[in-house]
């Protein structure tokens, strides 16, 4: 029987739905491109999925995020060879949302924010250097937790600045910006509502300032502060990635599943895990909002 125009092109309206999931398994980033075209450096914005896939989800996030190329080719290495990865990621989506939330020049805290379960630090296990800092509840027991493992390896340590408020924020910003002049004052100090001290889950330790490294509780933080859910917020030589200058002095709790992961996936880079967990919730709201 001879084929008529109408019956070849069912035929390749077929072909066409067949090949497309093949298509976009194997170029995520261009299926998953919106509408608008975008430069090729600028971050991935889904709108429309057509094919959400393990590896093309993976590929998005950490392009968005982002992260250095040879980190992101670690990351699908470790997500393929293993479910613990996911395991992993999951665990550290649940409980408070505050320990993985991304608070930087680029990301505040909502405005108006403040703990509801501050605490005042008191000495014991560890030293206060003045009086009235205050952690989260949950954030002061863990402290306290660190303090004591460290005072066992003949360590104190002294909590120097914790919680600040978004008014102090502004008290500090706006002097640091007189006495220094705005571009230094960046490096030193957040712009109210961008500091991760308004969680109430951060610790400046000892000196605050670069000696604290050399010294005993300088050393034993950067040895051991992740195991008990403490990650340092600005390393050395990350600056272009962070936003601030070294900080060796301080340490924010994102608890020990997070921490965990951050030295397990991220090398330990704090910024880079949070990006990664931001964006990856990003992508789950904007398929929900494309359905």
């Amino acid at each position: 029987m001879p084929v008529t125009l109408i019956q070849v092109t069912k035929i390749k309206k077929l072909t066409l739905l067949l090949l497309l999931p093949v298509t976009c398994y194997l170029l995520p980033v261009s299926c998953f491109r919106p509408k608008n075209s975008v430069k090729e450096d600028s971050p991935v914005k889904i709108n429309v999925v057509s094919d959400n896939t393990y590896n093309a989800k993976l590929d998005v996030v950490m392009r968005n995020a982002e992260l250095p190329v040879a980190l992101s080719g670690r990351i699908k290495t470790a997500a393929a060879a293993s479910p613990a990865f996911m395991a992993d990621l999951s665990a550290c989506l649940e409980g408070d949302r505050y320990l993985r939330a991304l608070v930087d020049k680029g990301h505040s805290l909502p405005a108006g924010y403040a703990p509801s379960d501050l605490v005042t630090l008191t000495e014991g296990s560890y030293r206060v250097s003045r009086n009235g800092l205050t952690l989260r509840r949950a954030t002061a027991a863990a402290l306290d937790e660190m303090a004591k493992a460290a005072r066992a390896d003949g360590v104190t340590l002294v909590a120097s600045s914790a919680y600040r408020s978004y008014e102090y924020q502004t008290q500090v910003y706006d002097r640091n910006v007189r006495e220094m002049g705005r571009e230094a004052a960046d490096r030193e100090s957040a712009k109210p509502g961008h500091s991760q001290h308004q969680t109430g889950l951060v610790v400046d330790f000892g000196s605050i300032d670069d000696s604290f490294a050399v010294t005993a509780a300088g050393r034993w933080m950067s040895a051991n502060a992740s195991r008990f859910g403490w990650s340092l917020s600005f390393p050395d030589g990350y600056e272009e990635v962070t936003g601030y200058r070294w900080e060796s002095w301080h340490y924010r709790y994102v608890g020990k599943n997070l921490a965990a992961f951050i030295d397990n996936y991220f090398d330990g880079i704090q910024q880079y895990a949070l990006r990664f967990i931001y964006e990856w919730e990003q992508f789950k709201e904007q398929i929900a909002e494309s359905k």
